[in-house]
């Protein structure tokens, strides 16, 4: 008895210490799910290229995106494109990550004011720009604003630190352990652990709300701790999750964290083009026996590494499966510099590599997706009533307290009260 008290304690501390970013994490997760279907319905200028639109002739002829990129960079030498996908879905756009270059007169980056690009294919003209993960409700920025929410709550970085990605890294470790916690209290006595996955419709909203809190914790209690485990990894993987893993299996170093990245002002300059890097990708590729073709390549100024990747245009974003693999170059040197392939490695790597296809629901493609979103609501709603249920617990305790202040004034008075009618007596 005294054992479950203290766990009851726990996770009545526990939970009220997460439940807000639970909640926020929750709603954002089941709308995010969907993020790039929502993007380009609320953004159709970003994702739709103007030169297609009406056209009922034969398909205009699209300039390349390597050539679309050298024009980008040459018009404004004041940004490079750091992420360039190899291929366009036709009638739309082409979207690019950029990065700010130094200014040589401050010795600092570029002011830009925008990260994305929305390129027309046909003519290279600029349809868009946007600042993604700006502190933003239009509708140009809503998507990348609660997508950063969910894992960092825009919370400011201090320095070389992400301190919004150890906040909910730290809140999803206390998830891993309130979800034991919860799961022990959840199961008074065996003889009645029927009670434990009921929910009692008909006898009003408090029991109601005590239900949908224990009983629906405890039909999705696995899908709630895998999302917590992998919470932990999106957030705080190389800190913690690694090492844990590590402690049963190896897990290979990856090439940025092999290398120690240049300070920020000072950017590693790619002696290397984005066209010689390809081929050298290419031909590795070949001798492995890829014949997926490369799907998109970015450039990490700060480690002096290129990234290849190598899938399908319908496959940028892995529905299915562990991902897409990778393959890393050094931009000065050429040498290759490690790669990402899923589903190779030992189990700590497979683990690894297993982490954000669980956490978005992307292994199982649409279905997963669908089962995520509707687990974004149900943690949502489990942060919603374990409040309510402590808030009405809160309340009773205060009445309760209330009531025996109460007796203790008038006690006084009563003895009073019945004095004289005690001398009456004798």
């Amino acid at each position: 008895m005294r054992m479950r008290l203290t766990f009851a304690l726990l996770h009545r501390w526990s939970g009220l210490f997460i439940a807000l970013f639970l909640f926020v994490a929750g709603a954002t997760g089941a709308v995010i799910a969907w993020d790039h279907e929502l993007d380009e319905w609320l953004n159709p200028h970003l994702f739709e290229a103007r030169s297609g639109l009406g056209s009922t002739s034969t398909p205009l002829a699209t300039l390349a995106p390597l050539e679309l990129a050298r024009r980008v960079e040459a018009s404004d030498p004041r940004l490079r494109v750091s992420y360039l996908p190899l291929a366009i879905e036709p009638g739309h756009t082409l979207g690019v990550s950029v990065v700010a270059r130094i200014n040589p007169a401050t010795g600092k980056p570029f002011d830009l004011g925008f990260n994305q690009m929305a390129l027309d294919p046909v003519t290279g003209a600029v349809q868009g720009t946007r600042e993604w993960g700006a502190i933003s409700l239009s509708r140009e920025n809503l998507l990348p604003f609660l997508y950063k929410l969910h894992y960092s709550l825009h919370i400011p970085d201090v320095g070389e630190v992400e301190l919004g990605m150890w906040v909910m890294g730290i809140v999803s470790v206390v998830w891993i352990l309130d979800c034991f916690v919860a799961l022990w209290i959840s199961f008074p006595n065996a003889r009645s652990w029927r009670k434990s996955f009921a929910f009692r419709t008909g006898q009003g909203w408090p029991k109601l709300n005590f239900d949908l809190h224990r009983s629906g914790g405890v039909w999705v209690w696995a899908l709630l701790l895998m999302l917590a485990i992998t919470s932990v990894s999106m957030n705080l993987g190389r800190e913690v999750m690694k090492p844990v893993v590590s402690l049963f299996s190896p897990v290979t170093l990856t090439p940025f964290e092999k290398k120690t990245p240049s300070p920020i002002n000072q950017p590693i300059d790619p002696v290397l083009s984005r066209e010689h890097v390809i081929r050298l990708a290419q031909a590795e590729a070949r001798r492995r026996g890829w014949t997926t073709p490369p799907g998109a390549i970015f450039y990490a100024d700060r480690f002096g590494l290129y990234g290849v990747g190598f899938f399908a245009p319908e496959q940028e974003h892995a529905d299915g499966g562990l991902g897409n693999p990778w393959l890393y170059v050094d931009a000065r040197s050429g040498a290759l510099a490690g790669d990402q392939v899923p589903g190779t490695g030992s189990a700590g790597d497979i683990f690894m590599q297993a982490q954000f296809p669980l956490h978005s629901g992307r292994i199982l493609g649409l279905p997963g997706r669908m089962l995520i979103s509707f687990m974004g609501l149900v943690v949502a709603m489990l942060s919603v009533t374990g409040v309510v249920i402590w808030a009405r617990k809160r309340r009773a305790q205060l009445r309760a307290r209330a009531n025996h202040s109460q007796e203790w004034r008038l006690a006084p008075r009563l003895q009073h009260q019945q004095a004289p009618q005690i001398c009456d007596l004798k």
